[in-house]
């Protein structure tokens, strides 16, 4: 941790549209699964949870988009999220949102910010 901001991951490691980070935050006393993504040259980073249903979204470690890298995608339900925003855009949760996380990018670092 430096300045109240923890190490996600490098930069290099985000591509556009590719694999995401996982790592775990606190919330509400306990650790929750949360990820970081590369999209259109910006990172953004998510509670790892589907806003239809309590579940992890990626359907294998790190992945998160679908196959043309323009959403994320729930591995469980098929519910389409927009990655700059977090809505989702299409399935069960249509018009809901996941759980965004304060992030950024500096010195070839991606950082969680307090």
């Amino acid at each position: 941790m430096a300045g109240g901001q923890r190490v996600i991951c490098a930069s290099a490691d985000l591509v556009d549209g590719g694999d995401g980070v996982r790592f775990a935050v606190m919330r509400g006393g306990r650790e929750v699964a949360a990820f970081a993504v590369r999209f259109r040259g910006q990172v953004y980073a998510y509670i790892n949870r589907c806003a239809h249903v309590a579940v992890e979204l990626d359907w294998q470690p790190g992945r998160f988009f679908d196959g043309d890298g323009l959403y994320l995608i729930c591995a469980t339900h098929g519910a389409l999220y927009r990655p700059e925003s977090g809505a989702c855009v299409a399935g069960p949760c249509r018009g809901a949102r996941l759980e965004p996380l304060p992030v950024v990018e500096r010195d070839g670092g991606v950082f969680l910010a307090d």
